[in-house]
């Protein structure tokens, strides 16, 4: 069988094994199966030996493209190569497909592939009380697409995690931490999975976890959200990354496309460039240029954080549906201006605002009055912004001047305050035109691959003394090239 017939064979099982899946099981299992195309990019990242028997763990392996993508690849470029595959998959609809793409594989290797599946729950199977997987330190490469999709709190996958030492919020999460546990030292794995972890509390003993197990090889970024699994609807920031158990950190290589067919541009870096030293958050930022880096300097050559300006950032106090009986749709006595990410613009806010949301909330009790922050000046950032905003990081400035009193935020909001009470005029906006600067923007997206901001996330920007945001305060900017303009002659000083 010729190696183009082998990825054929593959997607016409993928294809058949999607057709037979019902809506509803593929959401609960998170299965996103891999297209050829993006299979045949995350199967050219692996180190392959020259010679010898390669063993390889695709664990969630679905119609098992991955383990065809790397045969039609590892056997002509190593002709000296035997390759043994393990793929593992829970769901009974999926195995005729898996072991059709296997079968192909075995017959396209002519004797050099032994190709088994598995049928398994890869966590419940290798760190439940009945587990009956056995593969810690087992295997050379583990390459894969793992499932996409949250770990309750009680759920039984989470609790086994747990149970071996390890906290994974995300199925994808837990696969990826068992599949390190699978590698001999110095065993690679190679997996594609939404970005999300890179930063964010959510995930941080995770991404330590992670961290210190492995070194990271590479990271391939996609520039789309939308074409990698175009056929399954999942809108989502992916990356490829590979990373080596045990070894010292060293040289990563970067790479970018905007999706799976696209040329690829690749630089190396320095480990420490993609996690910084000293960076407790084990944030992993992703410079992909020289630009990239460039900014990045500049943002972590300013002397301060928010903790350094005396400033505290926090949630919106209001969570909407707690507080239904406090909200009103017209003004009435007693009550304050409530503010949501809607009522953001260009800088200010809008209030009231018709965006279908109750603009006023109204306290009957003191748990009521406590959602309610004095009357003062506060910078404002929205948690999450829109998928089509030209910027990820959206700040505004609450003045008191046309609404006086207390004010109330809606929990879509971050507020900068000192203590529970407001900024002065200049600071707060001298901070809200530093978050909405391009530079800003850009050194951002190179550790967040989400739309959310966390407070976490504000706390561990870097920003110039209080004196300079004050001075950069009191200048109006109404466009973002005046905006640029300001940061850029702050930063040539």
């Amino acid at each position: 069988m010729l190696m183009a017939d082998l990825l054929s064979v593959a997607e016409s099982e993928r294809v058949a094994a999607l057709g037979g899946l019902d809506a509803r099981t593929q959401g609960e299992l998170g299965q996103f199966f891999t297209p050829a195309v993006a299979a045949q990019l995350i199967a050219s990242i692996p180190r392959l030996p020259e010679g010898g028997t390669l063993r390889v763990l695709d664990p969630g392996a679905g119609s098992g493209v991955l383990a065809a993508a790397l045969v039609s690849r590892a056997l002509p470029e190593r002709s000296e190569l035997s390759i043994e595959i393990i793929a593992v998959e829970r769901d009974p609809l999926v195995l005729p497909s898996l072991r059709a793409t296997l079968t192909a594989c075995e017959q396209a290797g002519g004797g050099r592939v032994h190709a088994r599946a598995v049928e398994a729950d890869f966590i419940l199977d290798s760190v439940g009380l009945d587990s009956s997987l056995n593969f810690e330190g087992q295997f050379d490469l583990v390459i894969e697409n793992p499932p996409y999709g949250k770990l309750a709190v009680s759920s039984a996958h989470r609790a086994a995690m747990r149970a071996a030492g390890v906290d994974a919020p995300n199925l994808y999460a837990a696969f990826l931490s068992l599949s390190v546990a699978a590698l001999r030292e110095g065993g690679q794995v190679v997996a594609i999975t939404p970005r999300s972890f890179f930063n964010g509390p959510y995930f941080g003993a995770f991404r330590a976890h992670l961290l210190d197990s492995i070194a990271l090889d590479r990271v391939h970024v996609f520039d789309s959200r939308s074409t990698v699994f175009a056929d399954t609807g999942v809108l989502q920031e992916n990356v490829i990354f590979a990373g080596t158990r045990g070894a010292a950190p060293g040289v990563v290589e970067l790479s970018v496309s905007r999706d799976h067919t696209d040329d690829v541009s690749t630089r190396a870096v320095a480990y420490d460039e993609v996690v910084f030293p000293n960076d407790p958050n084990r944030f992993i930022r992703l410079a992909t240029d020289a630009e990239d880096t460039a900014v990045a300097e500049v943002v972590l050559s300013q002397p301060c954080s928010l903790a350094d300006l005396g400033v505290q950032v926090s949630t919106g106090r209001v969570v909407v549906f707690r507080s239904r009986h406090a909200l009103r749709a017209v003004a009435q006595s007693g009550a304050a201006p409530l503010i949501y990410p809607g009522n953001l613009r260009d800088g200010g806010v809008i209030w009231p605002r018709e965006i279908r949301k109750p603009q006023w909330f109204q306290p009957t009790d003191d748990k009521d009055r406590a959602m309610l922050l004095p009357e003062g000046w506060y910078a404002i950032v929205k948690r999450f912004s829109a998928k089509e905003e030209r910027r990820r990081i959206v700040a505004s400035v609450w003045s008191p001047l046309e609404n006086p009193g207390k004010v109330a935020f809606e929990n879509h909001l971050n507020v900068c305050h000192i203590g529970g009470h407001g900024l002065d005029e200049d600071l707060a906006n001298g901070i809200a035109l530093w978050l909405n600067s391009s530079v800003i923007d850009k050194f951002f997206r190179t550790f967040s691959g989400h739309t959310q901001v966390n407070a976490t996330d504000l706390r561990s920007l870097r920003f110039p003394t209080a004196a300079i945001l004050r001075d950069l305060g009191r200048n109006s900017a109404a466009s973002q090239l005046e905006v640029d303009s300001l940061v850029r002659e702050l930063i040539a000083a």
